[in-house]
């Protein structure tokens, strides 16, 4: 059934556990989320973001992710995440779209205000929830990399002024996380997290979850994160699906899928798992 961000998140944070959001550029990588959220009886979130839609169009990723979602027998919600334009963030929302991260957390504090609590008047008009970042979660690699991540995190008392005059439904915080793959561990600030949970009441994400030790998971759910962002896993099994498919003798593309889709299912589980939001849908 496809829901909304607030009728998965509202729920796992009164009962202290996690959601997978997994972005899904195909259709293997969408049947390969829903199909695990469905035999393990877990509310998930599906989407895409947009630097991802050179790989797939948003108009194409919702062809195969809103009627998915819709006949799927457990809460799926529809996710545009790093939503960096207002035209975008309102494509998504015509394309059925139940939810959207409109990230403004690389510009000044005001304008970030500024422009997500605009976002959000018009979403919550819409029935449509919002996700907002503050603080910046950079990369591991690449442009997007920052110097000293720390000088980037976010500061609870701050987050609660965000919270209160932007009006978003969950909070992206910047705790020593980073996207990508990680070359060495990295060292989350839980307590950071549990300020920030316990100051803003509101279910909080973490981006690049990929890569994090399980302990980290764990004990970042236990502290107030509800939304765990992954990708690069399901991205690097997939391959690994087909190279697996491709050893094994498969002869065509067609005869390639179930390698691939069967592997993504593998990581996907995992990671609901260790979230703890398996057999949560009687």
């Amino acid at each position: 059934m496809l829901v909304s961000m607030n009728e998965i998140l509202k729920p796992a944070k009164e009962n202290g556990y996690g959601v997978g959001f997994f972005n899904a550029v195909n259709v293997e990588m969408a049947r390969a989320v829903i199909e695990t959220a469905e035999e393990l009886r877990a509310p998930v979130i599906v989407g895409t973001a947009e630097v991802l839609l050179p790989a797939m169009e948003l108009k194409r990723v919702a062809d195969y992710l809103i009627p998915l979602a819709k006949e799927a027998s457990v809460p799926v919600c529809v996710h545009y995440d790093h939503g960096l334009t207002f035209e975008r963030c309102m494509e998504a929302i015509k394309l059925g779209f139940t939810s959207i991260m409109y990230d403004c957390s690389t510009l000044s504090y005001e304008e970030n205000v500024k422009k997500v609590s605009e976002m959000v008047k018009i979403c919550h008009a819409l029935g449509v929830t919002v996700e907002g970042e503050l603080g910046h979660v950079g990369d591991n690699d690449g442009v997007g990399r920052l110097k000293n991540p720390s000088d980037y995190y976010t500061v609870p008392e701050v987050a609660k002024d965000y919270v209160v005059q932007t009006g978003v439904d969950a909070l992206a915080v910047a705790v020593g996380n980073a996207h990508g793959d990680y070359k060495f561990p990295p060292e989350l600030d839980f307590e950071r997290i549990e300020r920030i949970a316990e100051i803003t009441k509101l279910p909080l994400v973490l981006h690049g979850g990929s890569g994090l030790a399980d302990s980290d998971f764990k004990t970042a759910v236990q502290k107030g994160i509800c939304k765990v962002n992954i990708f690069t896993d399901i991205d690097k099994a997939g391959k690994a699906g087909i190279e697996a498919g491709l050893a094994a003798g498969a002869k065509s593309m067609m005869a390639l899928i179930p390698y691939e889709i069967q592997a993504m299912r593998e990581v996907v589980a995992e990671k609901i798992r260790l979230f703890g939001s398996d057999n949560i849908i009687i």
